[in-house]
Order: structure tokens, then sequence, then C-alpha cells
């Protein structure tokens, strides 16, 4: 995936307003080089975006990457060198490395929960609790984490919760609308056993377990017969997620992989090379 030059400039923007005033004292003629070293264990995401930012502000800056996206990448590693103008560099390392260590820690934890699900039939989903300005690169780096992603926002699939079904009048009704409106995926959530067997009948492509305990999903799981997808979701933790996935739900989604967040220690060092 790649980052859209509106994006990135929007992002500049917020930092460098009307002009980097700190970087200004240094003269437009100065040539740098830099590196880039994680100081802690990430999987690493967002090269991409990283690139965008210093290649806006100058097409003279030249970024090698020791190390690939997606990759697990030790404590103290030398992710990447730069070279090129000096003004460039500065101006464009906060934005850059905010946007690296943000989305590596998305993959991250996303890698964390595949690994803790691995070896079951069970998916993995994210969720729209992402960072604003930030959704579709943090789906993106869920995916580099080996996660999935749940709809992109509330244009590309229906997702019928409590305040839906009461403006609905029901389950049934609220499917049943549905159905006749759109041709995309239709989700039901449901918060016990009742509700659950209501959106059975009602035949949605999907049925959302919301905060159901071990022993109700696994009921749920017996009476749905493989009919329709299950996902389920609520309360869910690095320590309960695989007994959870060996219920036999087809999903799982997590807020926590976009919303959880403890940003990767980056670190960026600069060296003049030219006055």
């Amino acid at each position: 995936m790649q980052p859209t030059s509106a994006e990135i400039a929007a992002y500049l923007a917020e930092d460098i307003g009307s002009g980097d005033l700190t970087a200004s004292i240094i003269p437009a003629s100065f040539q740098a080089s830099a590196t880039v070293i994680t100081r802690e264990e990430t999987v690493l995401c967002g090269q991409a975006w990283f690139d965008a930012v210093f290649l806006q502000l100058s097409p003279a800056v030249s970024i090698e990457w020791l190390c690939r996206e997606g990759d697990l990448i030790a404590a103290n590693t030398l992710l990447c060198r730069l070279k090129g103008p000096a003004r460039a560099l500065l101006s464009g390392e906060r934005t850059a490395l905010n946007l690296l260590q943000t989305l590596s820690a998305t993959a991250t934890i996303a890698r964390q929960y595949a690994k803790a699900v691995a070896g079951t039939h069970c998916k993995i989903l994210d969720t729209r609790k992402t960072i604003p300005g930030l959704r579709k690169a943090q789906k993106y780096a869920v995916t580099c984490g080996g996660c999935f992603n749940h709809r992109i926002g509330l244009f590309d699939a229906i997702l019928i919760k409590e305040n839906h079904i009461i403006a609905a009048g029901s389950i049934a009704q609220a499917v049943k609308t549905a159905r006749l409106q759109s041709q995309v995926s239709i989700e039901v959530e449901v918060e016990n056993l009742e509700e659950f067997q209501q959106a059975l009948a009602a035949r949605p492509d999907r049925i959302m377990l919301d905060n159901f305990s071990i022993a109700e999903t696994r009921t749920a799981v017996e009476q749905n017969h493989g009919l329709l997808e299950l996902e389920a979701s609520g309360n869910i933790t690095l320590e309960n997620i695989r007994t959870i996935a060996e219920t036999g739900v087809n999903y799982i989604s997590i807020g926590a992989l976009t919303k959880n967040l403890a940003a990767v220690d980056l670190s960026m060092r600069i060296e003049l090379l030219s006055a």
C-alpha cells in the first residue's frame, strides 16, 4: 500500500505549518546523512510512509533500507540510512518517525495476536477503532502483522448493532431492510443466545457474538451447524484468545490491534556531510 501525496502533505502541514523555523538556521546548501535504529523488537511497517515524507520535502533525499517490510526486527538494529539536504532531513524527522513507529507498533501487536491463534482456523480481524487520519495505514499494518481487515468504514459493509435493531424494530426487520437496500455483506451483533437465535433465523452473512462467555460461544457454534460465519468480540486478550479461537468461531475482532498502542522506540541520528 502507498500513501497519497495529499495524505503526506497533511501530515507535514500539521508539524511544519508555515515553515520550520529551527531548520531555517541551517544553510540550504548543507548536505547530511542520517541513520534510524529501533531500540526494541518490532515488526517493521510503514516504509512507504517514511520514504514519502522525505521525498515530498526534497526529491534529492535518498533512502537505503536494510530491513524488509513485515520482518520481525531485533532491538538495536539499524533500519535505514538517509542522505540529502540537511534541512529536509531535519524537517521530516519527526513526522516520518511518528508514522513508522505507529505503524510498526500496530503490526507488532497484530503479529502477537496472529501467533496466539496459529494452527486454528480462526482469523483475527481489526475494527474501526483507529487513529483519526490513519485508518487505511493502520489497516495495512494489521495485515503486515498477519491479521485481517474487517470493514474499512460505514460504506463497505453493514454491521447491525443494538441501536440499529431498536430503531428498525427487530433483528429480522433490520436484516430484511438491509437486504433490500444493499448488496454488501450483512453482519448482526448479538448480546445473548436468545438474540443469536433471532439472528440465525434472519440469515445475515455473519453474526457477531458480543461479550459471550466461552460456554455461550461454544453453544452458539453448535447451534449454528456451520450455517453462518461467526465472529467473537469483546473482552478478548492474548491470554484467552486461543481458547476462544478453539471454540470454532470463524473470526475474532480485536479493537486493541489499532487503539491500544505503545509506539515503537525509534531513534534517528544526523551527521553533517558538507557545509
